[in-house]
């Protein structure tokens, strides 16, 4: 089957197939999910390297998770020479167009991840990220220590942005001026974590390990490193229901009722067809962190 795609045809490979067996969702759904997407979706992709999560049976049998873009990829595909970490490289996927979301869509690609540099400067963080998760599925507990961040990352003058996952928690993002290696942004990163666990011990941890949570939040910095990822925002996940990750504006998490999974392929045009993409321009507000990192050392020295 031949689908249109960004000015571009790809083909499609049983079309039919079912990924999504509760849902009903076959592969031709979910490649018009993401060409439906893409005018949503691309602008935070832009110069990303992109990883896949791939179940090419169907989101009930086990999938893989893919870096590496192969020679037989169509053209569609951007590809970047990176380096990793031991010195060696690899030939890594890059998307800047509908045809190529398509494309990956063909592959069983259900599930989008971005890497939180650029790709001209991929050593430097233009984005800080850090990763609400709770021991259930108790939203409630998500937006309370989404709100406790906000809160702090204001008081030090960073300008904060937050999605539901489409699985259990929340991310929220800071968009960054790109001055620091990701070592810098993970250690910085940590320090607001452990003052925001000091602050709120009762409901918040950095405890990795989950028998000393408690049933608390756990705020996961661990994203903030070369190569390390995030969901990308209007992605599907691989859950019954079809859940995607969706920004919030701050106003709407407020009010915000339900899960992580509210928002979904059934409902999120819908969503969007009310207003604007709540990241849109998000790159605008990004900052150094030489302030803020002043400010910072401060507050912890009081707390």
């Amino acid at each position: 089957m031949k689908m249109q795609a960004g000015g571009r045809t790809v083909e499609l490979s049983n079309p039919e197939k079912i990924l999504y067996p509760r849902d009903g969702l076959s592969k031709k759904d979910i490649a018009d999910y993401y060409e439906k997407i893409s005018g949503w979706l691309l602008y935070h992709v832009k110069d990303r390297i992109l990883t896949m999560e791939r179940y090419p049976d169907g989101i009930e049998e086990k999938g893989f998770v893919q870096q590496e873009a192969e020679d037989y990829f169509d053209a569609a595909v951007r590809r970047q020479s990176v380096a990793r970490k031991d010195g060696s490289e690899l030939t890594r996927i890059l998307c800047s167009n509908s045809a190529c979301l398509v494309y990956l869509a063909n592959l069983g690609a259900v599930t989008l991840h971005m890497w939180l540099s650029r790709i001209d400067a991929p050593e430097y963080a233009d984005r800080m990220i850090f990763d609400l998760d709770p021991e259930g599925d108790d939203f409630s507990q998500v937006r309370r220590g989404a709100f406790h961040l906000r809160e702090l990352l204001d008081e030090i003058g960073l300008r904060s942005f937050v999605m539901t996952t489409g699985s259990k928690g929340a991310h929220v993002v800071v968009p960054l001026k790109r001055e620091k290696t990701f070592d810098t942004v993970r250690g910085f990163a940590g320090d607001v974590a452990s003052l925001l666990a000091r602050r709120h011990s009762d409901e918040l941890t950095t405890e990795q390990r989950r028998k000393k949570r408690r049933g608390r939040l756990y705020v996961d910095v661990m994203r903030n490193g070369y190569g390390q990822t995030g969901v990308v925002p209007y992605t599907l996940r691989p859950v019954t229901g079809a859940a995607v990750a969706a920004p919030l504006e701050w106003r709407e998490l407020e009010r915000f009722q339900g899960t992580a999974r509210k928002y979904t392929y059934d409902n999120i045009f819908r969503r969007l067809g009310h207003r604007d993409d709540p990241w849109k321009n998000i790159g605008r507000y990004a900052r150094s962190l030489q302030n803020p990192a002043k400010k910072l050392t401060a507050l912890r020295r009081q707390d």
